[in-house]
């Protein structure tokens, strides 16, 4: 997905209240913005970084300024990381259109949004003559403390759990199960489970994979112009 209009490069100053954040664009005028990440940030959120916000004009928004991106020191010197939780279904559904998930690639009907299990949705449902319907749950990730690795969760996630639960019913039920870590960052070359930071989600993911929930993890590619699927990540210990 590409950016249009650009993005506008900030310095960061602070986020806070989950939802805002305050920063200062290049020509020196402060400004307030909305977060579009409500979840702990781990690692991307230190005062003095350069950001990229979108810029939207629509009356009945309160915030002219939408915080998408930062920039973060890695391995491989910075990296441009997506922190913006609206895009992963997007960027996964380009995912799976482009092939890059091959098992999936095959389905002609991708549905969004549809409610299954325990009064939930599932972000997608796949269907095809002839192909057993394949339910599809997205995680955004953007946590590394280790260069190279990419991990999930960044805190303890009772949601997160519930979906792996329930993945595991549709499977039991004769449906395929699809867990998708969509990476919004491109230093990392392994995915893994964060098992210190919430140990109950790594013990659903593990009870998801013996009752026959698949699971891929995909990186992007991130830049201020655009954000693009790139390739498959092995995740540790499949």
């Amino acid at each position: 997905m590409r950016f249009d209009p650009p993005l506008i490069p900030a310095t960061l100053v602070q986020r806070y209240k989950r939802f805002l954040f305050d920063a200062v664009l290049e020509n020196g005028t402060p400004f307030t913005g909305s977060c579009p990440n409500t979840g702990s940030m781990r690692g991307l959120t230190a005062p003095g970084s350069k950001i990229w916000v979108s810029e939207h004009d629509s009356p009945t928004r309160k915030y002219r300024h939408m915080f998408e991106m930062i920039e973060v020191a890695s391995g491989t010197g910075s990296e441009t990381v997506g922190i913006n939780t609206g895009l992963p279904n997007r960027l996964a559904e380009e995912a799976i259109r482009a092939g890059l998930i091959p098992s999936l690639g095959n389905y002609p009907v991708i549905l969004r949004e549809q409610k299954y299990g325990r009064n939930s949705r599932i972000d997608f449902l796949l269907s095809g003559e002839g192909l057993p319907n394949a339910y599809v749950e997205v995680k955004n990730v953007h946590f590394s403390r280790e260069a190279g690795l990419a991990e999930f969760p960044d805190t303890v996630t009772k949601r997160g759990a519930k979906h792996l639960e329930e993945l595991g019913d549709m499977v039991e039920a004769g449906h395929r199960a699809v867990m998708i870590y969509l990476i919004q960052r491109h230093d990392c070359e392994r995915f893994r489970i964060c098992a210190d930071l919430d140990p109950l989600y790594a013990l659903g993911f593990e009870r998801a994979r013996a009752r026959g929930v698949e699971a891929y993890a995909v990186r992007c590619r991130v830049s201020p112009q655009e954000i693009v699927p790139s390739s498959l990540v092995p995740i540790d210990g499949i």
